[in-house]
């Protein structure tokens, strides 16, 4: 069984800016984010990146968007030689239509665990929002709430 750090996006992997951000030069990723993946690879860690993209369904941004950015943290990762799952992605608001997919359910995360075999007990979850939090808890995974553009590297020691 799989040994997953699951990484919420905006805030957690990248800047939050307040705004959606879905265009890669707003893309910037955050302060300790290698060293502490590269840290955690080190300790036979997979990652899996899961992250609401409502924008989508807001008609702010299109998949599109979304797809790029995803294309360039998949090399991000390869090029670190980070064993990077996969990015899932919500496109759901619940302003606009309800959906179990979107944090704070939890049915992205639980489709990740099957899939990948994930081992609940030995994996975790980091996000910077009380419903990615609120998602892992659900399904029994650790939860771990960060102020968004935390550097990850102060977890390290945790």
């Amino acid at each position: 069984m799989k040994k997953v750090v699951f990484l919420d996006r905006d805030g957690v992997i990248n800047k939050e800016v307040g705004d959606y951000v879905y265009h890669l030069h707003s893309f910037i990723l955050n302060p300790g984010l290698e060293s502490s993946l590269t840290y955690w690879a080190q300790k036979g860690y997979s990652f899996a990146v899961i992250t609401n993209q409502g924008g989508i369904s807001k008609k702010r941004y299109t998949k599109g968007h979304v797809y790029k950015i995803n294309a360039f943290l998949y090399h991000w990762f390869k090029e670190r030689n980070l064993d990077l799952l996969t990015i899932s992605f919500c496109p759901h608001h619940n302003s606009i239509e309800s959906c179990i997919c979107r944090k704070p359910n939890s049915l992205m995360l639980e489709k990740l665990i099957a899939k990948y075999k994930v081992c609940l007990k030995d994996s975790f979850l980091i996000g910077d929002s009380l419903r990615d939090i609120e998602a892992a808890e659900k399904i029994g995974l650790k939860g771990i709430k960060i102020v968004a553009n935390t550097n990850l590297n102060t977890l390290i020691s945790l």
